[in-house]
């Protein structure tokens, strides 16, 4: 089901503006008993709210004959490819799972210690440098402030959120806004003002200059790390990886992806797109230990699911169990 949720602001990023979150809202009911999930397509990656609900709606026939034996096998990486799609019914079936054992998702998978709250980033989206120095000074008491930047006036912008955020933390996203060129000379200066690192400077598929130019200030791969198979190619090019669930298509794969980057070497920053409580909750097990989370999305709502994620000084806490999981 499509649904719309009002953001407290305009959000703008290098590729345009947005004033509510579009998701799409998935519901896995059997046996009496009902899961949830979230997912938020992305024109980015070629997604319409149509298509990926076409993609849920093509598989859910086989889903609603499957009998409990099958159930118990399924891994819908067989079935759908990384995505919004994927990442909805995964996520769905896992809380309902859990709903049905009565149990919190946690206590069912051995490999998962019990969560903890996690220090998230807060976003102040791409605005005029003096409407985002005002905005860093109202979030200056964040623990970490991430700045949408990727346009010529960039340095302007950073150095405007500087003086609103004297000391706060920052790591930038720059939303393949930037050339090889544009990187080296920018990264001294961003490593100066106490940034410290950079999402996505160079297009996906256009960033292996990244493995010939030195890197001072550390590079995360976010559009060209979508699961495990974009581990290969990420090699000698990035020092992180950012795991999204609509990227990785659910939960399953997005553990499956955190414990692969760090067996290679990778450091792991956990993300999402602007989504309610409902995305951001199963994100939450995934950032466990994680260098870097970015789970802000209900934090830039001005609504937001009935039972939300709480937000306080320690970060984002676990869900409870009538949200999900």
């Amino acid at each position: 089901m499509p649904e719309r949720f009002r953001l407290a602001e305009t959000f703008t990023i290098a590729r345009g503006s947005r004033d509510a979150a579009e998701v799409l809202t998935v519901t896995v009911d059997w046996q009496g008993v009902r899961g949830r999930g979230e997912c938020v397509p992305y024109a980015r990656y070629g997604e319409t709210m149509d298509s990926v609900r076409a993609q849920v709606m093509w598989l859910a026939p086989m889903l609603e004959s499957m009998s409990r034996a099958d159930a118990d096998d399924l891994d819908l990486r067989d079935h759908l490819p990384a995505g919004a799609a994927r990442n909805a019914l995964d996520c769905a079936i896992w809380d309902w799972w859990a709903k049905s054992a009565k149990r919190r998702l946690w206590e069912m998978m051995p490999a998962l210690a019990a969560p903890k709250p996690v220090v998230t980033a807060f976003t102040l989206s791409l605005d005029t440098p003096e409407k985002m120095e005002a905005a860093a000074r109202r979030h200056a008491h964040r623990p970490l402030l991430k700045i949408k930047l990727g346009t010529p006036d960039d340095m302007g912008r950073l150095e405007a959120v500087r003086r609103g955020a004297p000391v706060t933390p920052i790591i930038v996203d720059a939303n393949e806004g930037w050339t090889a060129e544009v990187y080296s000379e920018l990264a001294p200066h961003l490593v100066a003002m106490g940034v410290q690192m950079v999402e996505q400077p160079l297009p996906a598929g256009q960033d292996d200059m990244l493995a010939e130019i030195v890197r001072p200030l550390p590079v995360c791969a976010d559009e060209s790390c979508h699961d495990r198979a974009s581990l290969p190619d990420l090699a000698g090019k990035y020092d992180m990886v950012n795991v999204k669930l609509d990227k990785t298509g659910g939960l399953t794969e997005a553990l499956d992806l955190r414990d692969a980057a760090r067996a290679g070497g990778y450091g792991v920053m956990v993300g999402c797109m602007v989504g309610t409580s409902l995305a951001m909750a199963p994100a939450v097990l995934v950032a466990q230990g994680a260098e870097v989370v970015d789970l802000d999305g209900p934090l830039l709502l001005a609504e937001d699911r009935s039972v939300p994620l709480h937000y306080d000084e320690a970060g984002v806490h676990p869900p409870e169990a009538d949200l999900w999981g």
